[in-house]
């Protein structure tokens, strides 16, 4: 079923800027509680309009069956014009599209142009996925200068997977000097942002350091957050962690590990 057929047809009547505006700000509202339908439909409105924005929400709708059937080729049609027509969003979602291979095969070099694209107009994931392109992708030879570059982008906008990575750059010594001090204070934003591997990474440098910061409760605490997060980092550090600790102990961390990110402070977290 195709997008008109289900919305019955896009307006004709053409839109003021303000009431676009207003369309686009309750279509986010609708889709953030879940109501893809509803959304599509203003969303489909401000497409027809020639509203880039809307064009890429649409895209993603199609791929992922969002309010609608999934239908990669109307995907890839609404995609491609919100990326041509500039909007970052669109942009960074057709290099998805190509990196995951939703037409059959994937095709990381167009991925890797979208991307760029998206990137250089400040789009924080598409930053990330370009950073991991250059430190660890598959298609070509590393840049780690690169890597960093996108990577601190993306983390000053908040993404915690980049900020994970600066900890492994720093900790590696990919492109940069060896800091141990350094990698564990990126450590500990990702972890404090919700990413599972840096939270598991934060624990176990918490296990690993010398002198007073060294925190075994801490540690635990961490890695049990990062297990129960699907890191499998955790696994490499846990099971000596936990030896380590009384069963009260684990039972203390346990019940840290549980807590919601917003309730630590920076005392309760070393």
């Amino acid at each position: 079923m195709s997008l008109l057929s289900k919305l019955g047809g896009a307006k004709t009547k053409a839109l003021a800027p303000d009431e676009i505006k207003d369309l686009m700000r309750e279509a986010d509202t609708l889709a953030a509680a879940g109501n893809y339908d509803a959304a599509l439909g203003l969303w489909n409105a401000c497409a027809h309009q020639g509203i880039a924005r809307a064009q890429a929400e649409i895209g993603r709708c199609f791929v992922d069956a969002l309010g609608i059937e999934r239908d990669v080729n109307l995907a890839h049609t609404w995609l491609k014009l919100a990326a041509d027509a500039g909007d970052p969003l669109g942009q960074r979602l057709l290099g998805d599209y190509y990196f995951n291979g939703e037409a059959g095969k994937p095709d990381r070099t167009i991925a890797e142009e979208w991307y760029a694209r998206a990137a250089a107009e400040n789009e924080p994931l598409a930053q990330e996925m370009l950073s991991w392109i250059y430190a660890e992708g598959d298609v070509r030879t590393p840049d780690y200068a690169k890597a960093r570059h996108w990577a601190e982008k993306a983390a000053a906008q908040g993404v915690a997977k980049a900020m994970t990575r600066m900890g492994f750059l720093y900790h590696n010594a990919m492109g940069v000097e060896r800091n141990a001090t350094i990698a564990t204070s990126w450590w500990k934003k990702a972890a404090m942002a919700g990413d599972a591997d840096g939270q598991a990474m934060y624990g176990a440098s918490l296990h690993l350091a010398a002198g007073p910061s060294r925190d075994p409760l801490q540690s635990y605490a961490w890695l049990v957050r990062a297990k129960n997060g699907n890191s499998t980092f955790a696994d490499r550090f846990l099971p000596a962690v936990a030896a380590s600790l009384s069963a009260a102990d684990r039972a203390e961390g346990e019940r840290l590990a549980s807590m919601p990110l917003s309730e630590l402070t920076s005392g309760s977290t070393s």
